[in-house]
């Protein structure tokens, strides 16, 4: 029975709420052979619009030009088939392709000149505005390295903006790119500034720009608003689309600022950058970037070692080598295409010139004083519930809640408590706005607290210094006063259910850092302390309520959680993915079929990882069945991403069809 146009359509826009990935690009195929086949033919443009839409973000852009081709020739024989929103669609997605084209350097200069004529001409026909027609002209000019580049940078910006052009995000990125590129370092600050001003956001945006206004920073000497754009930058690269051109910026920056061994965590942390990306230009520019990072390491760290899985490369010196000649590779393919040797002068400028150099501290936390003993305070209560919740989550914690809760049981000095509270006041004001500067004030609560005797109220203030240090990328010093704040709050008598939430933050730290085995060790610790009863100093759990055992249950649970992704992130697929089903199974007894989900979906994972597709794939199909449970639609579509890949792997697309499909729906 053939759909309505409206169930058609809000079939397809439940596809496009799907993440971007090859289960929502194989849902959005399927939707479209469906309606191709029995119709209704009224969907059809928004069905090929969709699927282009899908494989465009859905790092498979080179499938992407088949179905726009049959989007133009069905607008050439059926424009009646189109709505007003079909037709802006399709003159929207003539800018993804052009630009896609030229990022393949397999595409002929032929083929996008004949693209880019054929754009000016269907939107003068249908009566648009032409600033995307001059904006794509200026990115061919730009790509080829032509003299003209300049002239057509100026054609675009004088050309009126209209409903085709680059959203008021993207645009000021676009030109401050060019800008930077060409020394207008002033003017492409200036714009930046006003235009993040006002909290612009889209898929890549701002973390685009602002990767590449921490460089210009860097070129006029501005430590301070280097640091904070540094940080706020990478705040706003985790969104589920590939940015290598930030990435790389970003280790780039810190090799030129002194950050050695951030620069080199990074480089392992992103080297899957190194050998794919969405385009061969997005390659060539993390490649590039990456190249400028090591070109400034290999002088003083050419042996550091490099843990790099598909490079052939385990020094800083050999990976540089690597680097450059794979950069050398690509920058010929595109001028060969191009006709210029624009992108080989580009690539050959990293090694030989010296970039500007501006020593940059990013440290937000001071000395924590971890070679201090910590004395045990007299016995305390256990801390109320939620105290340390956000140490969990990412948030900060409502310590200055914590510290009202127990003051009818712990004695101090009332003008000294006074001041650490207020400083847990102010922590909480900045941590919004300036949450490195809060990190910095709970420091200071945390001395406060523990110069009054007020151990477990330190502790709880100094984990939230060390998570707000971590989220701003002071990796360092939150691994150093995370160690410290479990002991204050082991000292402050605080029972293992509280203290699992710092150990369990820190323990995740250690993974991103690539020390691992240290949060193994620290977890490993916390599972036998929760073991052996309440902590020396605590209160007496003869009485334990409900509420106390059940939160003891659960924080058992997320620590055994915990040291299966540490098991992982040390490669042990293995024992973690045998620890993941073990704990799934815990999770699903006590009724949490959230916990359980993730918990199968590391199992999948990592069973993926190590080869064992047949085992990954019932874990995953475990997983998407919890989350369907849990009502989380969210974390079921990227799953399902996941699932449909290792079905395909394994020839089974039938399957694959059908798991997108059932993802796609309610």
């Amino acid at each position: 029975m053939t759909r309505t146009v409206h169930e058609a359509n809000e079939a397809l826009f439940h596809v496009r709420e799907m993440p971007y990935g090859v289960a929502r690009s194989t849902a959005a195929e399927t939707e479209l052979s469906r309606i191709t086949a029995d119709g209704p033919v009224e969907a059809r443009a928004y069905a090929l619009f969709v699927l282009v839409e899908s494989y465009v973000w859905g790092n498979e852009v080179t499938k992407a030009y088949l179905p726009f081709t049959q989007l133009l020739r069905w607008w050439d024989e059926h424009p009646e088939h189109f709505d007003e929103q079909d037709a802006h669609s399709l003159f929207w997605s003539f800018k993804w392709m052009v630009g896609n084209l030229m990022d393949f350097p397999a595409v002929p200069a032929a083929q996008i000149e004949r693209t880019l004529d054929d754009m000016e001409r269907r939107y003068a026909v249908a009566g648009n505005g032409m600033n995307a027609v001059t904006m794509s002209r200026f990115q061919w000019a730009r790509a080829r390295g032509t003299q003209d580049t300049a002239t057509a940078y100026e054609a675009w910006v004088a050309t009126p903006r209209d409903d085709f052009s680059q959203c008021e995000a993207c645009e000021p990125g676009d030109r401050a790119a060019y800008l930077f590129d060409a020394g207008r370092l002033d003017e492409g600050i200036r714009l930046l500034e006003q235009v993040l001003a006002g909290s612009p956001e889209c898929a890549t945006e701002p973390g685009d720009m602002l990767s590449r206004l921490q460089l210009a920073y860097l070129e006029t000497g501005d430590a301070d608003k280097a640091a904070a754009t540094h940080r706020r930058g990478l705040r706003h690269l985790d969104n589920g689309v590939s940015m290598e051109g930030p990435q790389g910026r970003h280790i780039e920056f810190l090799a030129r600022t002194g950050n050695v061994e951030r620069a080199v965590t990074r480089i392992v942390e992103q080297q899957d950058h190194l050998v794919t990306a969405d385009s061969p230009r997005d390659r060539w520019a993390f490649l590039l970037s990456v190249g400028t990072a090591t070109s400034l390491l290999a002088a003083e760290h050419g042996e550091r070692p490099v843990a790099l899985r598909e490079v052939p490369a385990s020094t800083v010196a050999e990976l540089d080598t690597w680097v450059r000649t794979q950069a050398l590779e690509i920058a010929a393919a595109f001028d060969a295409r191009n006709g210029t040797d624009a992108t080989t002068r580009r690539t050959e400028e990293v090694w030989a010139s010296t970039p500007t150099l501006l020593p940059v501290s990013l440290s937000v936390l001071g000395a924590t004083e971890s070679d201090v003993p910590v004395l045990a305070a007299s016995p305390h209560p256990t801390a109320p519930a939620g105290s340390a919740r956000s140490v969990a989550t990412g948030g900060p914690a409502d310590i200055s809640a914590l510290v009202a809760d127990s003051s009818s049981t712990f004695e101090t000095d009332g003008a000294q408590t006074d001041d650490a509270a207020a400083l847990v006041a102010r922590a909480e004001t900045l941590s919004t706005d300036d949450p490195a500067g809060a990190a910095g004030v709970y420091q200071r609560a945390a001395a406060q607290f523990e110069a009054d005797g007020a151990l477990d109220q330190a502790g709880f203030a100094l984990a939230e210094a060390a998570q707000l240090a971590a989220a701003e990328q002071d990796v360092e010093g939150a691994l150093e006063a995370f160690p410290r704040a479990v002991a204050l709050l082991r000292a402050g008598g605080v029972a293992p259910a509280y203290r699992s939430p710092v150990v369990r933050a820190y323990a995740r730290l250690t993974a991103q850092a690539g020390t691992a085995g240290a949060g193994l060790a620290a977890v490993d610790k916390a599972l036998a302390e929760a073991g052996s009863g309440p902590a020396e100093g605590a209160v007496s759990t003869t009485h334990v309520s409900a509420t106390e055992e059940e939160r003891a249950a659960s924080e058992h649970r997320e620590l055994l959680d915990t040291r299966a992704r540490l098991l992982a992130a040390l490669g042990e697929h293995e024992r973690a993915s045998s620890a993941a089903e073990a704990v799934a199974e815990e999770y699903a007894r006590a009724g949490d079929l959230g916990g359980a989900a993730h918990a199968f979906w590391l199992a999948g994972t990592t069973r993926a990882e190590a080869g064992d597709l047949e085992s990954a794939a019932l874990a995953l199909e475990s997983a998407l069945d919890g989350f369907r449970l849990a009502h989380d639609q969210a974390s079921r579509a990227l799953v399902g991403n996941e699932l449909v890949g290792v079905l395909r792997r394994l020839g089974r697309d039938d399957e694959a069809g059908q798991v997108a499909e059932a993802v796609s729906r309610r």
